[in-house]
């Protein structure tokens, strides 16, 4: 791209980084949007002297996703497909902390943590660690390239009719944070230690951050594992990142894992 085809940030976006955005550059149009401020009065606790994400007014067209992220060394921001419609995201319900704590935070930590926090009467479902806890999986092959596979899935899940966000991120596991999704409140109240597993992923299994919903996350999988074994190691994480992805779905860490041999996504809800 010349430098006559880079265009700066467009008015606004350049809110959501602490520097105002200094020689980020976008190339891409965007359709019509608008900035998402938290609401004070849900989030309480906080203070924010920026907006947390750009969001668009409709849902947005296969390809525009892919068009982004390709974007994101230069622009600095992220793309998220958010599902079940604007809200809450238009009303400002959500709870942004700064990416920078996540550091803080490991997966295998949080795994051990919640394994034994979980563990009462479920036991019989964790065959063959039971009490034990596993620890995290080894990484897996890449099967293809982390971005082309995100794409991919990202066609996929525009099928839906999702608008989009935008958010100031080094990488795409920071956005959960960033944005101040809340989805899995009810399994853990802050979204700072899981955003430490994703980032995990990223690195082991080649994940990618595509959508988020109210209660829901969609992550792309460039080296997902490929025999039984493996999948039950990451099944086991699994359970302890989204219980109810396991005793809601197929009900026992080993039907779970061969749902997720060499599967190129991994879709969470929690109840």
């Amino acid at each position: 791209m010349s430098v006559h085809e880079r265009r700066r940030l467009p008015t606004g976006l350049e809110l959501l980084f602490g520097d105002g955005g200094d020689g980020r550059v976008l190339s891409v149009d965007l359709p019509s949007g608008s900035l998402v401020w938290p609401d004070p009065d849900y989030d309480k606790l906080r203070t924010h002297h920026r907006p947390s994400f750009w969001l668009s007014d409709e849902p947005v067209p296969a390809g525009l996703w892919a068009r982004l992220r390709a974007e994101h060394p230069r622009s600095g921001l992220w793309p998220v497909l958010l599902e079940d419609g604007v809200q809450p995201w238009s009303a400002g319900q959500i709870a942004p902390d700064s990416p920078g704590h996540i550091d803080y935070y490991s997966a295998a930590g949080f795994m051990a943590e919640a394994w034994q926090d979980l563990l009462l009467g479920h036991e019989a479902y964790l065959a063959p660690f039971g009490a034990e806890c596993p620890g995290i999986a080894p990484p897996a092959s890449l099967v293809a390239d982390p971005d082309v596979v995100a794409d991919w899935y990202a066609d996929v899940v525009a099928e839906r009719m999702t608008p989009l966000g935008l958010t100031a991120v080094g990488r795409g596991a920071d956005a959960m944070v960033a944005m101040g999704w809340q989805g899995a409140l009810h399994h853990n109240e802050w979204t700072v230690p899981l955003a430490a597993v994703v980032r995990s992923w990223e690195e082991r299994f080649g994940a990618r951050v595509v959508g988020m919903g109210f209660n829901t996350l969609e992550l792309s999988i460039a080296a997902p594992p490929a025999t039984p074994a493996h999948a039950l190691r990451v099944a086991a994480e699994h359970w302890t990142f989204c219980p109810d992805s396991v005793l809601q779905g197929p009900g026992t860490l080993a039907d779970y894992a061969e749902q997720i041999v060499g599967q190129n996504a991994w879709s969470f809800w929690w109840d």
